[in-house]
């Protein structure tokens, strides 16, 4: 225990030394709108600088699903001031890197460079900010890509079928119901004027952020800012109306039949995250709970089930505590050769029990804590995590300065808080199973 305790306060002080750097981080909102947020961190000669937008897919509607990652790759397709490709080249010359994602909730371009080069990033995402070409030759050849990439990573990988699948059936309403990638069918019918309508709704610096962390002077930043993204016209946004799921009364099932080695599982249960739980500590509460059950080699799934029942090959347990709307505690994992779904599904009950009946041990919790905060720290080493911690936690309207109370809402959730979320929410009226089950390739498809 005495080393427990004392891992738990070095992992503290270490909290205490990275959380107390984000008492400098600065901000201002140009005239225009666009939120400019910089956290100076003077260890390297590095800067990263993200662009992050209100938009994702859970902004979209049917029919026009996948839009807003279709329109990510055409951000690279240039504009009149830097023709196709001249984007990543010019980055690519400096020395830079750059990327950009998708998620339910937002879109984010990056670059991470030499500090020197930040007037060139500016100039460069400004740009396309404003005067993106959306040129249809370029949208067609784009879009079999993206088309691709959806064969590829989804419909010829079993698990991630069965997870979009898992999501279809979990939410009715909710517009995490539908995938990132967008369904094919919406694929197929969609043109470049859905993409050029998106744009123009979305992208403009009242519904942006612009974070940059590195070894950068704040005012600097702000002035360069001020440069490149003060003159670019605003356009009101649409306010999206709520699309809230409705209470689900009973237990959901699916079955997914794919060319598979193994046999897989997912089993989720309806949540409230941080934003939009009605007490708070009940949120910090689900994380620590999903460390309890997935946290390592210490942790009860991999222990119970994996090591000692030997039912599962794998398990695991998740919760994204940051997520714009309330999503879902999820399990999942594949049996042991000699085992079946059913009894593996049946074991993570057991452990769901456990929780709901038993209070977990102060070592326990004191250990998951430690872990848990840990997680953050050194995720925070990275400048780009920090961008990425400031940029999301700012996108769905949390505010970055909820990292600074991270520490103290973890340490203050106590077993009876585990144990009473537990009780609250992993309940069989709100759960939904997804099951893979695994086909030979010579009999996909045949008749049957």
């Amino acid at each position: 225990m005495k080393k427990i305790i004392l891992s738990i306060n070095t992992i503290l002080v270490s909290f205490l030394l990275v959380t107390s750097s984000w008492a400098a981080v600065h901000e201002k909102t140009l005239e225009n709108g666009l939120k400019v947020i910089v956290k100076e961190d003077h260890r390297a000669p590095v800067a990263t600088a993200q662009v992050w937008y209100k938009v994702g897919s859970a902004s979209e509607y049917g029919g026009i699903t996948g839009v807003s990652h279709v329109l990510e790759h055409m951000m690279f397709k240039g504009t009149p001031k830097y023709p196709v490709g001249e984007f990543s080249e010019i980055l690519a010359s400096i020395g830079a890197r750059d990327n950009a994602f998708t998620s339910r909730d937002f879109t984010a371009y990056y670059q991470l460079f030499d500090v020197s080069k930040l007037k060139t990033s500016f100039e460069l995402e400004s740009d396309r900010m404003a005067q993106l070409n959306l040129d249809e030759s370029e949208f067609i050849k784009e879009l079999e890509v993206v088309k691709e990439e959806r064969r590829l990573r989804t419909e010829d990988n079993p698990n991630a079928l069965t997870y979009e699948q898992f999501n279809a059936t979990a939410y009715n309403s909710s517009p995490y119901h539908n995938p990132v990638i967008g369904w094919m069918n919406d694929l197929d019918n969609m043109k470049v004027t859905d993409l050029r309508d998106w744009y123009q709704q979305w992208y403009t610096p009242n519904n942006a952020t612009l974070v940059v962390v590195g070894d950068v002077n704040s005012e600097q930043v702000f002035a360069l800012a001020e440069k490149y993204y003060g003159a670019l016209p605003s356009r009101d946004v649409k306010q999206l109306k709520a699309r809230l799921e409705p209470k689900q009364v009973g237990e959901r099932r699916v079955e997914i039949k794919a060319v598979a080695k193994l046999p897989y599982m997912i089993i989720g249960y309806k949540v409230p995250s941080l934003k939009t739980v009605e007490d708070t500590r009940e949120a910090y509460a689900l994380s620590i709970l999903s460390g309890i059950l997935d946290g390592g080699r210490s942790s009860r799934l991999s222990k119970n089930l994996v090591r000692e029942q030997e039912v599962a090959a794998s398990a695991g347990a998740g919760y994204d505590l940051y997520s714009a709307r309330s999503n879902m505690f999820l399990f999942d994992g594949t049996p042991n050769a000699e085992n079946t779904l059913e009894e593996l599904e049946q074991a993570i009950y057991q452990e769901i029990e456990k929780l709901q009946n038993e209070l977990v041990s102060e070592r326990e919790l004191k250990r998951v804590k430690a872990q848990t905060v840990a997680s953050e720290v050194y995720q925070q080493d990275s400048v780009q995590r920090q961008a990425y911690i400031i940029g999301s936690l700012e996108t769905v309207e949390l505010g970055w300065q909820t990292m600074n109370e991270y520490a103290d809402n973890i340490q203050k959730i106590t077993a009876e808080d585990v144990r009473a979320v537990a009780k609250k929410y992993l309940v069989n009226d709100t759960k939904t199973v997804a099951i893979l089950t695994p086909l030979e390739r010579k009999s996909f498809g045949a008749k049957q």
